[in-house]
């Protein structure tokens, strides 16, 4: 198997098992999008898997997820296809643990926009729907892998002191996994 690690950013990506070819996006929908399918064409893997953190939308969720449903939360999709467009908006992610993933250009930090949230989500994030559709575009199966940062309210703004130990879980996982 020739996995592709995509993440965030390098503190995401601390503790990736030596040896992985790994590929660091920087923040955001469309710097994901770019540079995944930059990637996925350099390297030609067998599976991409998107490695980071994400905000809790619901009470009590915590440690790690592999979603089955990632959505592009702020994308105007009704609106787009009324006019006639294609707007996809959700992803579907082959053996995944059931779990909804939102993902925005928006830094979740407002209990109220996670509240909203919540009504379609369990977590969010700023990139795996991005990484998600690339690959399924592309062909390539992908699998997210997200460990719990936050409560997406103000403990958000924490996030630099919970990355490491964060980082610490995706990479066992990897290294459990691969």
């Amino acid at each position: 198997m020739r996995p592709l690690v995509v993440a965030a950013t390098a503190a995401e990506a601390a503790y990736v098992p030596e040896g992985l070819p790994t590929v660091v996006t920087g923040i955001g929908k469309v710097e994901a999008a770019a540079v995944t399918a930059l990637a996925i064409t350099e390297h030609r893997p067998d599976v991409v898997l998107n490695v980071g953190t994400a905000g809790a939308l619901r009470t009590g969720l915590s440690g790690l997820f592999l979603p089955s449903l990632a959505i592009n939360h702020d994308l105007d999709a009704p609106s787009i296809r009324a006019l006639g467009g294609q707007a996809i908006d959700e992803v579907a992610i082959a053996d995944g643990d059931g779990s909804v993933l939102a993902t925005g250009d928006r830094f979740v930090s407002d209990a109220a926009v996670r509240d909203v949230l919540a009504q379609r989500a369990g977590l969010v994030d700023m990139e795996g729907f991005a990484v998600a559709r690339v690959a399924a575009a592309m062909g390539v199966p992908v699998r997210l892998v997200k460990v719990v940062s936050d409560t997406a309210d103000e403990s958000a703004l924490d996030w630099p002191q919970v990355v490491d130990s964060c980082a610490r879980r995706l990479g066992e996982w990897l290294a459990q996994s691969l």
